[in-house]
């Protein structure tokens, strides 16, 4: 989770050391053990080091290659022992991961990209050339942003030095607001017009006068995996999920495992056991934290985590969730949340976990993320039908609906007739209630941002890739939009891997009949009967997690509270976001206990707290300034207008903050 900031000045100003004063503190939260420097005529790059690995400790970075490339790299490369063997004799076993990336980019150019299996971001200046250039991995599990502007180029893997030191007045990003209320914008996405983020498997070509976008990698629809017998998915799968675990485990200090009791968080704690047992990677010590709350009925985790840690024979630290707070902002010390939810403190319960992280000197965590979405832990028998349906296989079709509808107790012609429906338009079929824009927007608002709604509404086709095929391409996208909101962590720094994003274990799964993955009644098929044996039965046959629903309801009364109680006007009314009406009726709604759509609700309490973020510390009035307005600083105002179709820009307002 290293972290870099870079500037190149098309008008070919030099670029002092000096001028990186302003961000250093903020790139030292992240990366505390060393920093790097390269400035050399229109170009500066400033790099902060967190180690995690015993090579990363020997990198000097920014890194100047063989030909004079300078490469900043954040990341982890997987697949080091294929690459030193590809390309002998310029790299040797003790090379670091970025000597060996700068190897490859001087070999195969921009197709070493699609080459390097892992998790990066990474930036590669040509000072020959006068040319950038910007990539990611393929899911996007690290972040890298940039702007360009009039006569300068800026980068980070930071966001909040690209908004602090921005050379214009920034623009609040309508596409991305309406996509954080539909859940996740889009990963290519900032707040903020004229800063992007790197489009994961993308790379961007930047030279003076010209932005270019490319994809470099994709998954291939063509590729299938068939078996005569489960027993050989099973042995695949059981290879793939413990490559991809040990991977994660490359640590030069303890590791810290989430272990929430359910198949996925237990699943890659047990193979991680395994693993250790045998001596196979570097890590020595996998520690695990666990969450647990005996008030809410549904959400008491605590009898299924214990089972892994009687098999692991082993406790973890145990955080009582019970108390932790509703997402809120830290308002008393105007701290700087660039997106929303980033300064979110209820996720972690900072006051227990910070100190365990840093008594115990961890810097990996691994996560469970992707799991349900790449292993079939939502039980719908679409894919599997449509894949039928689209293949002409109708005698097996019609043995798949009965058994099917057996399993889910509803009549074969409705499974039939919503098999259908995914082929057709999404204008004539209904979103789901949860991906409908919710009651209390502005229909200004809905109007205009109506192609992040459509968006949501994935139709498939019946020719070429397989339906299920394009189904996995819409959940890795889903997944993609979560991971570029997920901000990093600096209090204390550490970094997430997801063995579940392993982009070998992915390829596989997308790889193999749907069916394997989801049966009649069977969610998660393959993983539990590959598993067996390895994961306690009491997580392997324990039914799918229940939401617990008290607790969401709580936070959002809560917070509602908390922000009618420090001012009752809304700034996403005033900015004609909200209906600031209608959103009070829905909240009463979920007060007395009606239904409600309660992860809507707290993503807009959780954007109007993010705005007021904004607002205390001065910088929403930064956004708001135009280069048109009077000279002197005005005073904080809450109005917006609408000035383009990607924009929010300040009007003239009699509210005061």
């Amino acid at each position: 989770m290293s972290v870099q900031f870079g500037k190149w000045n098309l008008d070919g100003r030099p670029v002092e050391p000096r001028e990186f004063e302003p961000v250093r503190p903020v790139l030292a939260e992240y990366g505390p053990d060393a920093e790097g420097c390269f400035c050399e005529n229109n170009v500066g790059i400033i790099y902060r080091a967190f180690y995690t690995t015993k090579e990363s400790r020997m990198e000097n970075q920014p890194h100047i290659s063989s030909s004079g490339l300078v490469i900043t790299w954040d990341g982890r490369l997987d697949n080091r022992e294929n690459l030193l063997e590809e390309l002998k004799p310029d790299v040797w076993t003790n090379s670091t991961d970025v000597s060996i990336v700068a190897a490859a980019y001087e070999h195969w150019g921009n197709d070493a990209f699609r080459r390097l299996i892992g998790d990066w971001a990474l930036s590669v200046w040509h000072p020959k050339d006068q040319v950038l250039v910007l990539a990611k991995d393929f899911v996007g599990t690290r972040h890298l942003y940039y702007s360009v502007e009039d006569n300068q180029v800026a980068w980070s893997t930071v966001l909040n030095p690209l908004i602090l030191c921005a050379r214009h007045p920034l623009t609040l990003d309508e596409e991305y607001i309406a996509g954080w209320l539909a859940l996740f914008p889009a990963p290519h996405l900032t707040p903020y017009v004229g800063i992007h983020s790197v489009p994961p498997s993308s790379m961007v070509h930047l030279r003076k006068g010209r932005r270019q976008i490319s994809k470099y990698w994709d998954f291939n629809p063509s590729e299938e995996i068939r078996y005569r017998s489960d027993p050989e998915y099973e042995e695949h799968f059981r290879t793939v999920f413990a490559d991809a675990v040990r991977r994660r485990l490359r640590s030069d200090t303890p590791v810290l495992a989430e272990l929430s009791g359910g198949m996925d968080s237990s699943s890659i704690v047990c193979v991680a056991d395994a693993i250790l047992a045998r001596k196979h990677t570097e890590a020595s010590i996998l520690e695990t934290v666990s969450y647990y709350d005996n008030s809410e009925p549904n959400w008491d985790e605590s009898p299924y985590f214990t089972l892994v840690e009687k098999q692991r024979g082993r406790s973890g630290c145990h955080i009582d969730a019970s108390g932790l707070r509703a997402l809120t902002f830290d308002s008393g010390n105007h701290s700087f949340a660039p997106i929303p939810g980033a300064a979110e403190n209820a996720g972690m319960a900072p006051e227990q976990f910070a100190p365990h992280v840093a008594s115990e000197n961890i810097r990996v965590l691994l996560s469970g993320i992707g799991g349900d979405e790449v292993c079939g832990g939502v039980p719908t028998p679409i894919p599997e039908l449509a894949d039928l349906l689209a293949r002409g296989r109708l005698g097996k079709l019609a043995s798949s609906l009965c058994a099917w509808a057996l399993s889910n107790e509803e009549p074969w012609f409705h499974l039939l007739l919503n098999t259908v429906k995914a082929f057709c338009p999404a204008a004539t079929t209904r979103l789901p209630k949860f991906k409908r824009p919710a009651p209390w927007l502005s229909p200004t608002f809905v109007r205009r941002s109506r192609v992040v709604w459509e968006g949501n509404a994935v139709r498939l086709k019946m020719f070429g890739p397989l339906p299920s095929f394009q189904e996995n391409l819409a959940t890795l996208n889903q997944l993609q939009r979560q991971l570029a909101w997920s901000p990093l962590s600096s209090q204390p720094p550490y970094e997430r891997r997801y063995p579940y994003l392993d982009r070998d274990l992915m390829t596989f799964l997308y790889a193999i009949p749907p069916e394997q993955l989801v049966r009649p009644g069977q969610r998660r098929s393959l993983a539990r009967r590959a598993l067996a044996g390895l994961v306690p039965v009491g997580v392997l046959n324990r039914k799918r997690k229940a939401f617990a629903d008290r607790r969401p309801r709580a936070a959002v009364l809560a917070l509602w509270a908390s922000l009618r109680d420090r001012n009752p006007d809304l700034l996403s009314d005033s900015m004609e976001i909200v209906d600031a009406r209608a959103l009070a009726r829905s909240i009463e709604e979920l007060r007395r206990g009606l239904d409600a759509p309660t992860v809507l609700l707290m993503r807009t309490l959780t954007m109007e707290s993010w705005l007021r973020n904004l607002n205390e510390g001065g910088l929403l009035d930064h956004l708001q300034h135009s280069h048109a307005a009077v000279g002197h600083r005005q005073a904080k105002r809450y109005g917006l207008e609408w000035e383009t179709p990607r924009g929010l820009r300040a009007k003239n307002s009699t509210q005061t903050g």
